[in-house]
């Protein structure tokens, strides 16, 4: 049995589908579906079972002896929440808990932390566990803080191997796009925002550049396709002696104008963008950089070659967004 926590959502029903083309068996997810479409992320899916989230512990504890590992990406994630009590309730405490039930029980885990733990990028993009490397981050929001703190517990834990899983790893995701993040509203994938203006003939709105280093439309991320990340999970489930916190992204920083413009490529038209001005007051905490180092990762063993931004947005585009089933 395989437990996926949030996997309703973007990344986890994405894992979903892969552990259901492996055949591993029984699949769990640990999610609240609500009254959207979320529940279309699965609906091609066969499981074992959908578990509420404040049932998870029993469920657990039920199952204890053929749990075989628990990837954990359920958090709030939204970056603008403000309610920072439910939010270390749901990403801190929660995740401590699995954290420790996979440890009493010799359960292999797989987390969610994420590059919003790096802040203005002014300490580095360096995915290094040590107590020192973690306390030196600032995160800009109560999102990245959170995983922030999860992590540093991490580091203090695993100095002492009997306070840990059998296997952890925890996945710092950078810009993730792909299928089944539709009900994420305004914090979908830039990709997935502007494709209904590609669609449409009408022009993407990018943000303009406040800073004399890059030009409009030159403000780079780590873009990274959830097909990869999904692929280095699945490494991970294949390669149990691979434990450590890890950097997911592609290694290779791209502009916001090269996104824009494969979208608009991949579906045969010219790209077609304005620049409007950076709202004032999220302009002193805007990042213009983000890339991951991912060295540790390929130490590990994962040597497979990442997806372009140009062959992964126009999958995406192509494969998914521009068909009349979106969903995988």
């Amino acid at each position: 049995m395989y437990i996926v926590t949030g996997g309703a959502g973007f990344i986890g029903s994405n894992i979903v589908a892969a552990l259901e083309a492996r055949g591993v068996g029984d699949i769990v997810v640990v999610d609240r579906l609500r009254s959207n479409d979320k529940w279309r992320n699965l609906a091609k899916r066969e499981l074992a079972d959908i578990v509420a989230p404040e049932n998870l512990f029993a469920y657990l504890d039920a199952n204890k002896d053929i749990v075989k590992a628990v990837f954990h990406m359920g958090a709030i994630s939204s970056t603008v929440e403000t309610d920072a009590d439910l939010i270390i309730g749901n990403n801190f405490r929660l995740s401590l808990a699995i954290w420790v039930w996979c440890t009493a029980n010799h359960v292999r885990l797989i987390y969610a932390s994420s590059a919003a733990t790096y802040g203005d990028g002014s300490a580095g993009f360096n995915d290094d566990i040590t107590p020192a490397a973690q306390a030196a981050l600032r995160p800009l929001n109560a999102y990245g803080w959170s995983k922030l703190l999860f992590d540093r517990r991490v580091a203090r834990l695993v100095q002492n191997p009997k306070a840990a899983p059998p296997q952890w790893a925890g996945l710092k995701f950078f810009n993730v796009y792909g299928p089944n993040e539709y009900h994420k509203g305004g914090q979908k994938s830039v990709v997935a925002q502007i494709y209904p203006q590609a669609e449409g003939g009408n022009p993407a709105h990018l943000f303009r550049s406040h800073h004399p280093k890059y030009p409009d439309g030159g403000q780079l991320r780590d873009f990274i396709s959830v097909d990869d990340c999904v692929d280095v999970m699945m490494w991970l489930l294949d390669n149990p002696q691979a434990s450590g916190l890890f950097n997911l992204g592609t290694g290779k920083a791209r502009s916001f104008a090269d996104l824009a413009a494969t979208v608009y490529r991949a579906l045969g038209k010219e790209p077609y963008i304005k620049y409007v001005d950076t709202p004032a007051e999220i302009r002193p905490r805007y990042q213009y950089f983000t890339e991951a180092k991912i060295a540790r990762l390929r130490a590990a063993g994962y040597v497979r070659p990442f997806t372009s931004l140009e062959e992964g947005v126009t999958r995406y585009v192509q494969k998914y967004l521009h068909a009349a089933d979106p969903y995988k």
